[in-house]
């Protein structure tokens, strides 16, 4: 029953946010559009901030669930960006809003957890330390994240495949090549 609240929670914000801003949405306007009281809410959510978190959440599960190895990441980052689209209202309002970090937080989570998979996948036969394995993950995941952030800013008008496109052909061969040169059995390493 408490997944059922909260998905009603949710559903009544992003309803809202096709009406006014994030930082204008009060925990009276959600529970008045839910049907619900105030203790409710808060039983569920310390705030708006975290009902918004937990919608960022449920999102990144739905979006990346399977999609985490080196021949699905294009479709996982495309599920990702398609999400983004289906969710502008709450995307934008949380990204123009106080809770901007929260979108980058949001995102460099997704990320973070494709990237591991495909390089964990990749760095099955080539010995790495795991400091140079996570630096490998982060250097990805700002450049993906990166380039999300740029491509909202810009109001999300380029096609998704578009960008997938582009950086599948940068990041083809490169995370081999970059595992191949963190590798720790090399000579002189």
């Amino acid at each position: 029953m408490s997944q059922v609240t909260k998905r009603a929670l949710a559903a009544s914000l992003i309803k809202l946010l096709s009406q006014k801003p994030l930082d204008k949405v009060t925990v009276k306007d959600i529970i008045e559009d839910c049907g619900v009281n105030r203790q409710t809410f808060y039983y569920h959510f310390k705030d708006i901030y975290d009902l918004v978190d937990w919608i960022f959440l449920q999102m990144a599960s739905e979006y990346l669930e399977g999609k985490e190895t080196y021949e699905t990441w294009q479709q996982g980052f495309t599920q990702i960006l398609y999400g983004i689209l289906k969710n502008r209202k709450l995307i934008m309002n949380a990204y123009n809003s106080l809770s901007r970090e929260q979108v980058e937080n949001f995102l460099y989570a997704m990320t973070y957890d494709l990237l591991r998979g495909v390089v964990e996948e990749e760095a099955k036969e080539v010995s790495i330390r795991e400091e140079d394995e996570k630096f490998i993950i982060d250097f990805y995941k700002y450049a993906f994240v990166g380039l999300t952030i740029d491509w909202i800013k810009k109001g999300m008008r380029e096609q998704p495949e578009n960008l997938i496109e582009r950086l599948s052909v940068l990041i083809k061969g490169d995370v081999n090549r970059a595992l191949e040169r963190f590798r720790t059995d090399r000579q002189g390493h």
